[in-house]
């Protein structure tokens, strides 16, 4: 009879002792407020705690992933494209964490996302695709900056994905086509100056040696005769059909 009575208050004395005593994990601390007030950061291990005098917020202090939202981001070549990106960051004071913001793990999302439109606004697409890694270094800067009051150590921000509309996409592949075109219009064109530079030289080396035109006369000879071909036409140099036509006019 006495156990029944009594049970009331054994049980209520066994929840405040429970209340009392709280296990901390090797990552994880503990924000005491003694009375409202801050009391001090505890942990890891067991935490004893005054009833109705103490209270504690846990706090994880391993490193958060996190994803940020596809955000419209409107390029300064008016370029409209969606990016996506992931933030890693964690908690080193946790007293600043929970007494300086409200939902700390919120709080840096939301800055993450306006911090990812306000950077990729004042870039051109080109840049968007072509210097990610400097664009990833900004972004975690600004963010580094602003969340040091809130005890947050950003580490790392990686744009995931840059996706374009389908009209885009295919006014991108026309320009890559034109550009190949004009790369290989420049390079056929180079080698055909080459080319004319290189015969106008040979022009003027056999020019001004006569006995280096008979050597290419006989070297055509040669060629001709070597191919299967029954007729066979010999050119006759310039020169010597000038030298048969003076002499005919003297006769």
């Amino acid at each position: 009879m006495n156990i029944i009575i009594y049970f009331p208050a054994i049980v209520l004395i066994a929840a405040v002792l429970m209340s009392a005593v709280k296990i901390l994990r090797e990552y994880e601390r503990g924000v005491v407020f003694q009375l409202g007030r801050f009391f001090k950061v505890k942990g890891p291990g067991l935490i004893l705690l005054i009833p109705f005098v103490q209270q504690m917020v846990r706090v994880e202090l391993r490193t958060v992933v996190m994803d940020v939202p596809p955000q419209d981001v409107i390029s300064r070549d008016n370029v409209s494209v969606q990016v996506n990106a992931v933030v890693y960051f964690r908690v080193i004071d946790p007293q600043k964490a929970i007494i300086n913001v409200e939902h700390f793990y919120e709080a840096t999302s939301q800055l993450a996302q306006t911090t990812l439109r306000s950077v990729l606004g004042q870039h051109d697409l080109d840049e968007m695709l072509a210097e990610r890694d400097k664009l990833n270094a900004d972004i975690r800067n600004i963010l580094d900056s602003q969340t040091d009051a809130w005890g947050i150590k950003v580490a790392n921000v990686e744009i995931k994905r840059i996706d374009l509309n389908e009209t885009m996409v295919r006014a991108i592949a026309r320009q890559a086509e034109a550009e190949r075109l004009r790369r290989a219009k420049v390079i056929h064109a180079e080698g055909e100056k080459q080319a004319a530079a290189t015969l106008v030289e040979a022009a003027r080396l056999l020019g001004g040696d006569p006995r280096a035109i008979q050597l290419r006369y006989l070297q055509t000879l040669t060629e001709i005769a070597g191919e299967k071909s029954s007729t066979i036409v010999f050119p006759l140099p310039v020169d010597v059909i000038d030298r048969l036509l003076s002499k005919r006019g003297d006769s």
